[in-house]
C-alpha cells in the first residue's frame, strides 16, 4: 500500500518479505482442518453431533466476525479510506459480508482480510462430508475426493472462462484443510509412526518450495500462488504433527511460552481487525510522507530508504502530536495529490482488447478491474484472491 507496484518489492528490501503475506492464511486453514480434527481423531472419526459442531463454530467465529465488519465500516466511511484495488463499502457490502458470501457475490470491500473468514466457513460445511468419506473409504479417498477437482480446476481456469470463476472461492484451500484433518490422525496413531522424524519430513517438504520462491522472484510467486499454496501444504501438515510429538522441542517451547498462549487468545480477534487499521495508517500518515513525489521502485536505492525511514518517523511524530486527523483529511480529495492516484476501470469493463499488450489483475467486487500490467510481466490470469496478499500483513 505505501509502497506501489505489488506484487514487485518496491519498498525497501528487508520489507520484501511482507509480499508474502498469503502464506500465513494458508498456514491458517491447515492448522484450522488440524485443530477440528483432533477431537474426532481420538473417536474413531466421529464428530458427535453435526448440530452441536454447527452451534460451537458459529458461536466461536459469527459475533466477533460482525462486531470486526461493524468497527471496518466505521473506519472506512469516517475516514474515508478504501481498501487496496475497491471502491469504499456501501450497502451491498454490509449484506454480502454480513452472511459470508464475499467469494461469491462481489461488493466493495470493507475489510481486505475477511476473504478468508468467508472461504473457512465453507470448509466448515464441507468438514462433515470428509469425515464420512475418511471413515467409509480411508485417507486416500479424502485426498482425491478434494485434490483432482481442485487440480482440474486450477489446468483449466486459463481457458475457460466458466472454470476461472470457480477460482474466486480459493478452491485450493479445499486440500490444504483436508491435509490438515489427515495430520491430526497423529493423535491416535502407532508409536512407529508417531517416531518418525516428522520435523525433518515437514523441512525436506518445505525446501524446494523455498527454493523456487527465493529463485523466482515475488511476480512469479504470487502469479503461481495456486499451485504454490497446494505444494506448501505437505510441509504445514507434518510440521503440525510433529509438533502434536512434541518436537522440535525449540517450537514447542516457544509456543508454549506465557506471551505466546496469550496472543492465541486474541489472535482471531486482531486478524478481524488489523486491515482496515493497517490501510489507514498507510493512506492517512506514512503513505504522504514516504511516496508523496517518488516513482514506485525508487525506494530501493540505500539513499531513499533513509528517506523513507525519515518519513516514518516523521508520520509517527504526526500522529504523537495529533493523533485525531484534522477535518479536512478525511476527505478523499484532502490527500492534495500526496499519493498517486491508482488507475481504475469502469464497472462491468471487460478485459484488455487483444494485442493491447496489457492484462488486468485485481477485482474488487464490484465489477471494476484493477491496474493494467504489461504482459510482459505474465501476470496473465491474476484473480481477486492475488491482491489479498497486500493487507495480509
Amino acid at each position: 500500500m505505501t509502497f506501489h507496484g505489488y506484487p514487485r518489492n518496491t519498498g525497501p528490501f528487508w520489507l520484501g518479505w511482507l509480499l508474502y503475506g498469503h502464506f500465513a492464511v494458508v498456514v491458517f486453514i491447515t492448522l484450522s482442518g488440524f485443530s477440528l480434527a483432533i477431537s474426532p481423531a481420538r473417536k474413531g472419526w466421529q464428530l458427535g453431533g453435526k448440530a452441536r459442531f454447527a452451534q460451537r463454530r458459529a458461536w466461536r467465529i459469527l459475533p466477533p466476525y460482525w462486531a470486526a465488519l461493524v468497527f471496518s465500516l466505521i473506519i472506512a466511511w469516517g475516514l474515508q479510506v478504501a481498501q487496496p484495488a475497491s471502491t469504499l463499502p456501501n450497502g451491498k457490502s454490509v449484506v454480502v459480508y454480513g452472511l459470508l458470501v464475499q467469494d461469491i457475490f462481489g461488493a466493495p470491500v470493507p475489510n481486505g482480510a475477511f476473504w478468508s473468514i468467508a472461504v473457512e466457513a465453507q470448509l466448515y460445511l464441507v468438514f462433515t462430508i470428509l469425515l464420512v468419506i475418511l471413515r467409509r473409504f480411508g485417507a486416500a479417498a479424502v485426498l482425491a475426493a478434494v485434490t483432482v477437482p481442485v487440480a482440474a480446476i486450477g489446468l483449466l481456469a486459463p481457458q475457460v472462462s466458466i472454470v476461472d470463476k470457480l477460482m474466486r472461492l480459493t478452491p485450493e484451500f479445499a486440500p490444504l484443510f483436508a491435509i490438515g484433518l489427515l495430520a491430526a490422525g497423529i493423535i491416535s496413531a502407532s508409536y512407529r509412526i508417531r517416531r518418525l522424524p516428522l520435523q525433518w519430513l515437514a523441512a525436506l517438504a518445505a525446501a524446494p518450495v523455498l527454493v523456487l520462491i527465493v529463485v523466482k522472484g515475488s511476480v512469479w510467486t504470487v502469479t503461481n500462488l495456486f499451485w504454490i499454496d497446494l505444494a506448501v501444504g505437505p510441509a504445514i501438515a507434518l510440521l503440525l504433527a510433529a509438533v502434536a510429538t512434541r518436537r522440535p522441542a525449540p517450537l514447542v517451547w516457544l509456543l508454549g511460552t506465557r506471551p505466546v498462549r496469550s496472543l492465541g487468545t486474541f489472535s482471531y480477534s486482531l486478524y478481524l481487525v488489523h486491515a482496515p487499521i493497517v490501510v489507514a495508517l498507510a493512506r492517512k500518515f506514512v503513505g504522504p510522507h514516504v511516496c508523496a513525489a517518488r516513482p514506485a521502485g525508487v525506494l530501493g536505492h540505500p539513499g531513499h530508504r533513509r528517506a523513507a525511514l525519515g518519513g516514518l518517523r516523521a508520520a509517527v511524530r504526526d500522529v504523537l502530536r495529533d493523533p485525531v486527523p484534522a477535518v479536512p483529511e478525511l476527505g478523499g480529495a484532502a490527500d492534495g495529490g500526496a499519493r498517486p492516484a491508482e488507475p481504475r476501470h469502469p464497472a462491468g469493463a471487460g478485459d484488455p482488447a487483444p494485442g493491447s499488450g496489457a492484462s488486468r489483475i485485481g477485482d474488487s467486487g464490484t465489477g471494476q478491474r484493477g491496474v493494467a500490467i504489461p504482459t510482459s510481466l505474465r501476470l496473465r490470469r491474476l484473480t481477486t484472491r492475488h491482491w489479498r496478499v497486500r493487507y495480509m500483513l
